[in-house]
């Protein structure tokens, strides 16, 4: 079988979010450009290993190329984006297993989000000339990436108290915020 490619080099928008109220939810990656949207479902707590996932993959870009690698240590403001999720929502597929990536030669931060395997097995993931299930993969750049972090975290932990200062959600643990010199706040 042929796979279906859904490739945003880079999107226009690229964002997790929810359609339904809270306990009913269901967790989208959309990505959209020129007019195209793609929309994916998958499961609060991929959404969630993939920002945590993604945060570690860009610190340890800007670590290892010592501070030289376009990828700012927050999301820039300009590309913040609090919209909602373009509608309506049409799923291509529910993804079955994400792959992240770093691309040294353009710089660039490669998600690929896959589609369970005809049969079970385990998808060819980074292999795009395989055979293999409808697969979206999303090219962006540091700053997208940060952006698309600080959203997927605050979709993921909606209801909690936001920050006073950047809005992120306050985190049971505690949370330090990136824009007020450290400011520190336990949630209630």
């Amino acid at each position: 079988m042929s796979r279906e490619l859904f490739v945003y080099d880079p999107p226009e928008r690229f964002v997790a979010g929810t359609v339904g109220l809270p306990g009913h939810r269901t967790f989208y990656l959309q990505a959209a450009d020129g007019g195209r949207i793609t929309s994916v479902a998958l499961e609060k707590e991929q959404v969630e290993a993939l920002a945590e996932r993604l945060d570690d993959l860009l610190d340890e870009v800007v670590r290892r190329s010592g501070g030289a690698a376009p990828v700012p240590a927050i999301a820039p403001l300009e590309l913040a984006d609090d919209k909602p999720l373009e509608q309506p929502v049409f799923e291509e597929f529910r993804v079955a297993a994400l792959a992240l990536a770093w691309d040294g030669e353009t710089q660039r931060v490669v998600i690929e989000a896959m589609a369970p395997m005809e049969g079970g097995g385990e998808p060819p993931l980074g292999d795009m000339e395989a055979d293999g299930p409808p697969t979206m993969v999303v090219r962006l750049t540091g700053a997208q990436a940060r952006a698309f972090t600080t959203r997927a975290k605050a979709v993921v932990s909606a209801g909690r108290p936001p920050c006073p200062f950047c809005s992120l959600p306050l985190d049971p643990e505690g949370h330090v915020c990136p824009r007020a010199n450290g400011y520190r706040r336990r949630a209630a």
